[in-house]
């Protein structure tokens, strides 16, 4: 028996959904991002609007005081949709559960100097509270705000976060017991140090605006303590004081924040923009939570810095108004 074996080209009727082929111009290959995020934000069809706001629907771009002609002109340099976005995320997390073997099983955590460990857990234990306001910030981020392009990131923020309060716990377990834990908490309730910081993610839980609680969270609080934390005292005074396992079970927070400040200037620079009245609002937003989240932090770098610490964050405020400036926001 002769079987011949052709290859049958068969052209598809269309390359992509309507809506989509709208916004790309022409009936052609859309990604997989622009078809997982443009026009998805439900607008008609509402039911009725929330007994506990009756003066917004559901989705409602006039929650925000950022006007926007169309909310999706913000675009994720990432291009993270679901399935990037849990790609992405599960390579790190193996290099990070690498990491911490590699830590634990040759012992590296036992050789920290007594005074260097016990830095380390005043100063980054607590901080697993910090990361929690952000989940629970970025939640609100999304289920407030409107458009897919602008929320749809802020989920992956959010589980983003409650996986970095995880990693913080785990390194409090792994430099000390379960009573380290408790000890933390009992420092982000009463230690001074901790106080400013704790009533900044306090007070953002209730703002209503959520472009403002965007810049208060993402551009502003983790703008300034990522580059703090983990990028000064972490990989350069503590690591140079014997602390490189530090910098290996915290490499996760430092590559995410390089990653995530891309997106994130992305978007302020789209809003800013988009018109006078949005810059001039975004510039009124971050001068003022900028200056409060720099007042916040000082107590916390000196657990580390001590006298050194309000010279490293005035070095660490001046990248971020040249970074915010290279978005247009003057500050």
């Amino acid at each position: 028996m002769h079987i011949d074996l052709r290859t049958v080209s068969i052209k598809p009727l269309r390359q992509t959904f309507d809506h989509v082929a709208r916004r790309i111009g022409g009936d052609k290959p859309a990604s997989r991002y622009q078809e997982g995020t443009f026009d998805l934000q439900a607008t008609a069809n509402f039911h009725y609007r929330p007994t506990w706001d009756p003066q917004h629907e559901i989705f409602d771009p006039s929650r925000s005081a950022i006007r926007m002609a169309d909310w999706y002109a913000f675009k994720d340099p990432r291009q993270f949709y679901y399935g990037a976005y849990a790609l992405a995320r599960a390579k790190q997390q193996d290099t990070a559960e690498g990491n911490f073997d590699f830590v634990e099983g040759r012992g590296l955590a036992d050789e920290l100097p007594a005074a260097l460990r016990d830095t380390v857990l005043k100063l980054l234990v607590p901080l697993r509270h910090v990361a929690w306001g952000s989940n629970m910030n970025n939640a609100a981020i999304c289920a407030y705000g409107y458009g897919t392009a602008f929320t749809q990131p802020c989920v992956y923020q959010a589980m983003d976060q409650l996986g970095i309060a995880q990693y913080l716990t785990r390194i409090g377990l792994l430099l000390g017991d379960v009573d380290v834990l408790d000890e933390a908490k009992a420092a982000w309730m009463d230690d001074g140090a901790w106080q400013g910081l704790r009533r900044y993610v306090e007070d953002s839980f209730v703002l209503k605006d959520p472009f403002e609680l965007y810049v208060a969270q993402n551009v502003v609080l983790d703008g300034l303590l990522y580059p703090l934390v983990y990028e000064t005292v972490i990989d350069g005074v503590l690591s140079a004081r014997g602390g490189t396992a530090v910098a290996m079970l915290t490499r996760f927070m430092t590559d995410w924040f390089g990653e995530t400040r891309k997106w994130v200037d992305a978007t302020v620079k789209t809003a800013a923009a988009e018109s006078a009245d949005n810059k001039a609002l975004l510039e009124k937003w971050i001068a003022r939570w900028r200056d409060r989240a720099a007042g916040a932090l000082l107590p916390v770098a000196r657990i580390a810095l001590q006298e050194g610490a309000d010279a490293v964050l005035a070095e660490v405020v001046q990248q971020f108004n040249a970074r915010l400036a290279k978005a247009g926001v003057a500050l």
